[in-house]
């Protein structure tokens, strides 16, 4: 397993890059995350995407109202049952959306110089001349020349579906703009996106505060995406508002960076977060094109130094209606591995797309091979000098547990913890093999009730690249006897070799706690 990585220094034979790709239980060490809607709901498709490789499935509350998004989920676990896989639930917030609302959902055409008037009035019906928005207060933000994007789902200013507008004036409360690219909008909702310009409204809305308290209540939400982070507070607010709320006080939330804003406070915001997920789309539109990759490799690199997960977006937009991504897309892709990002969002492309099995198949595999050229012996050296001395105890159990693996040519580490946390800085250091995170439930009760921890560090860890989660049984805890913790590794062992990353002979590092001390330890499988 171990010797199908290459470093991207060394020579790569050109005849290797026509062999092809070998199929295996874990299809990226990179997660996906998928975000299920009308293309993407019906247990048979789900079923599929997870089959694929989607670790994660993203709910995006923008629309759809909680007996829809019921529905998916429903249909979700039913798949998850089936297949036997993990999957993980998202929750993505409105935040500070503003939206164009368009009643009759009929198609909009606007035409290049034309103008149109943006009106918080919702009453009147959306057309070429009328877009009534969700915002009284868009007209005291902008000013003539301003920059504002239209679109359904996604927009670039580029596409025939998105609409470039440039504020000509400002009468009352109404935005007068003049079209800067003939378009066509449908649907009954188009996000509006005001370049560079501070939008006052709160980053999580009642709307949200309501589904979450609700639906995200019922259907115990693994991840909080928080949209349109602008600030470190924004973080903290939905984190005490998450504590009220009985489990979700153990929900990650995650930061969604989509503003020059959110870009300027990004280190505050870092260190309240769980997550950082890059927004390209949003961002690509208010910074230049050339400053984006800039973004992407910064942010990345902080989060890969904090031990923070990063996901990025807006990567195989063209396979919203195509089977295959451009070249472009499918290097980009490649670059967010190498990058060091943990998991790929995709939107659109799942949501409504044609075709959302293929398109995590196809990512799932572009991941794959960038994972073999990924420079793991100058990351972890400039992981391990970025830490510093003295290291804490669990940062040096984890960094010794990989160092150990690579001396080695272990084909898988497994790791035994309760928190997921010893599991997670094993993953921060990018082993090149898989990390099996064996979750020990822990018995706890709230003083009216017994129940088990674990489920969520589980669910948890499948955003994290490289982690691999296994909930073991909960008469075995983390710190125990020798016999007990054997009889818990033959169960991780069984379950590597039945999924093929483990064979006779391998060798196998196991990071784990007896009594007081940590220890890492090789073992050799015989036959």
């Amino acid at each position: 397993m171990h010797s199908n990585h290459l470093l991207l220094e060394e020579p790569i034979r050109m005849a290797t890059i026509l062999e092809p790709s070998k199929a295996t239980f874990f299809p990226a060490m990179t997660k996906i995350v998928g975000t299920l809607g009308p293309r993407s709901r019906s247990v048979d498709v789900i079923s599929s995407c997870l089959k694929t490789g989607m670790s994660v499935a993203r709910f995006d509350i923008s629309w759809g109202d909680a007996e829809y998004h019921q529905e998916t989920l429903e249909n979700l676990k039913t798949a998850i049952k089936s297949t036997k896989k993990l999957c993980a639930v998202m929750l993505d917030t409105v935040g500070a959306e503003l939206q164009v609302v368009n009643k009759s959902e009929k198609a909009i055409t606007l035409k290049l110089e034309d103008t149109v008037i943006l009106t918080p009035d919702q009453g009147q019906e959306a057309s070429s001349e009328v877009l009534p928005i969700n915002f009284g207060g868009l007209a005291k933000a902008v000013k003539k020349g301003d920059t504002i994007f239209v679109g359904q789902y996604l927009f670039t200013g580029s596409e025939t579906t998105s609409v470039w507008l440039e504020v000509s004036e400002v009468n009352g409360d109404d935005v007068v703009c003049v079209i800067k690219n003939s378009a066509t909008l449908a649907g009954a909702l188009f996000t509006l996106h005001a370049s560079q310009i501070r939008i006052d409204l709160p980053t999580l809305s009642e709307t949200d505060k309501q589904v979450i308290s609700s639906w995200g209540v019922k259907n115990k939400i693994d991840f909080l995406s928080l949209s349109y982070t602008r600030h470190a507070e924004d973080v903290r607010e939905a984190r005490e508002f998450l504590s009220k709320l009985g489990d979700l006080s153990q929900t990650q939330i995650f930061a969604k960076i989509e503003n020059v804003e959110g870009l300027t406070h990004f280190d505050e915001i870092l260190q309240e977060a769980d997550g950082i997920i890059l927004s390209r789309g949003n961002l690509g539109i208010d910074l230049p094109p050339e400053k984006v990759f800039l973004f992407q490799k910064s942010a990345v690199y902080k989060c890969n130094m904090a031990g923070k997960t990063a996901v990025v977006t807006r990567v195989v937009d063209s396979m919203t209606d195509n089977l295959r991504p451009t070249r472009a897309e499918a290097t980009d892709v490649a670059n967010a591995v190498l990058d060091g990002c943990d998991a790929i969002l995709l939107g659109a492309e799942t949501l409504r797309g044609l075709y959302p099995v293929e398109t995590i198949s196809t990512v799932g595999k572009i991941c794959a091979e960038a994972e073999k050229v990924f420079n793991q012996d100058q990351y972890f050296k400039r992981t391990v000098k970025f830490v510093g001395e003295p290291m804490t105890h669990l940062e040096s159990i984890a960094s010794s547990a990989v160092r150990a693996a690579l001396k080695v040519k272990a084909s898988v580490i497994i790791c035994f913890t309760s928190s997921g946390r010893a599991a997670r800085l094993i993953a921060k250091y990018r082993p090149t093999m898989p990390v099996l995170s064996v979750v020990i439930p822990r018995l706890k009760t709230n003083q009216l009730k017994w129940s088990f921890s674990g489920a969520f560090e589980a669910r948890q860890s499948l955003i994290v690249r490289g982690l691999f989660p296994l909930l073991a049984d909960p008469r075995h805890p983390a710190e125990s006897t020798n016999a007990t913790n054997e009889s818990v590794l033959k169960v991780a062992l069984d379950h590597g070799k039945a999924s093929g990353v483990i064979k006779s002979h391998d060798r196998v590092v196991v990071c784990q706690k007896v009594g007081d001390a940590s220890v890492v330890k090789i073992i050799e499988l015989e036959d």
